[in-house]
């Protein structure tokens, strides 16, 4: 079974970029498993578990529901913060094949200034990471 960590932010083209990227893999029906994560933030890291579950942010549900209709094997992690470091530690845990992330179009100056999630994991994972782009619907 090979591994895809799908880590998800809230914008729903980005989100849907990343399952379309898993589900046009080959053998995405039979041998992909995709974890879809989401770092939680910490009041909802917080709260009680009925609460802070990733389930009920829409870009998870959005990946999970396109990658189930594709009939890909999903599982849904809880992400911690700050979101590299949640996402890096996720990879590790489950061992993960590869990264499938979503970017945001910055210019050099923007990262440097407002960071870049997408950058800092592919500078500091141990796994390949693949970075897609948007699609809308």
């Amino acid at each position: 079974m090979y591994t895809i960590l799908v880590p998800v932010d809230a914008d729903e083209d980005r989100a849907r970029g990343q399952a379309a990227f898993v589900a046009e893999l080959p053998a995405s029906d039979t041998e992909i498993k995709a974890i879809i994560t989401h770092a939680l933030t910490k009041e909802e890291a917080e709260a009680p578990e009925e609460i802070r579950n990733v389930e009920r942010i829409s870009t998870v549900r959005l990946v999970r529901d396109y990658l189930g209709d594709h009939d890909v094997e999903v599982e849904l992690a809880e992400g911690q913060q700050p979101p590299a470091d949640g996402i890096t530690d996720l990879a590790d845990e489950f061992d993960v094949d590869q990264i499938v992330m979503g970017s945001r179009k910055r210019s050099p100056t923007g990262k440097a200034v407002f960071g870049s999630v997408s950058q800092q994991v592919l500078l500091e994972a141990d796994d390949p990471v693949t970075v897609v782009g948007s699609r809308a619907e």
